[in-house]
């Protein structure tokens, strides 16, 4: 069955590559982020029947409420929601990090977050719909001194929560975990990393997966190029 999918941080990465994914399955998606001239590129690559542009601030609350109210009075219903848009650390550790980067990375990877979800709940709730969360390996353990880590522990806890709250209405919440993956989230490329595609191709899996199928976590890692365990040595 065709799907409505708004995706947050949409205009690329992971977000525009799981836009891709969606429409060539056949779902409809309702894309959101800053920049405007991106969205309406691929409006008019994907088709007005498929898409719709939102530009979006999602550190606004208010932005993101109307985001919600447009993309439902577009389509008529929400059926997966994902609140993509993050940011990365401007320097290792905490030290030598920026309050401004910590403020930041917070305000955009936590309570933008709890924005999505909470305007997108109650047309999830009607729809016994999907919310998917993009954590991180990063949130798997300890990592020196990161305050982005710390951003995606939250994501991580919350999804538990949210997977309690919408599933008393009938809907799942899933956590992509990725490892380091290829993205302009990055200044430089990174070739052992995992590419877009691969996390589009889990997300696809995570809502294409029947009704009474529960799936909270689901961790994406790159192949490591040596084994963890060498049984010769």
């Amino acid at each position: 069955m065709s799907k409505v999918i708004l995706i947050t941080g949409a205009s690329s990465g992971i977000g525009e590559i799981c836009a891709r994914f969606a429409v060539k399955a056949g779902h409809r998606v309702a894309l959101a982020a800053r920049t405007a001239n991106k969205l309406e590129a691929l409006v008019n690559e994907f088709g007005a029947e498929n898409a719709i542009a939102l530009p979006t601030d999602v550190t606004d609350p208010a932005a993101q409420a109307r985001m919600i109210e447009e993309a439902v009075a577009h389509f008529g219903r929400l059926d997966v929601v994902v609140p993509n848009a993050g940011l990365g650390a401007s320097a290792r550790g905490t030290e030598a990090g920026s309050v401004e980067s910590f403020r930041e990375m917070i305000e955009v990877n936590c309570l933008a977050v709890t924005y999505t979800a909470k305007f997108a709940l109650p047309h999830l709730r009607a729809t016994k719909g999907h919310l998917v969360l993009i954590g991180s390996l990063a949130a798997q353990g300890a990592v020196w001194g990161s305050v982005y880590s710390a951003t995606k522990w939250f994501i991580r806890g919350y999804a538990d929560n949210l997977g309690a709250e919408l599933g008393d209405a009938g809907g799942r919440v899933t956590c992509l975990h990725p490892g380091m993956t290829d993205t302009p989230f990055f200044d430089f490329e990174k070739p052992d990393a995992l590419r877009p595609e691969d996390v589009a191709r889990a997300f696809m899996f995570a809502i294409e997966q029947p009704e009474h199928v529960q799936l909270p976590h689901l961790p994406i890692y790159p192949k490591p190029k040596k084994p963890y365990y060498d049984p010769h040595h």
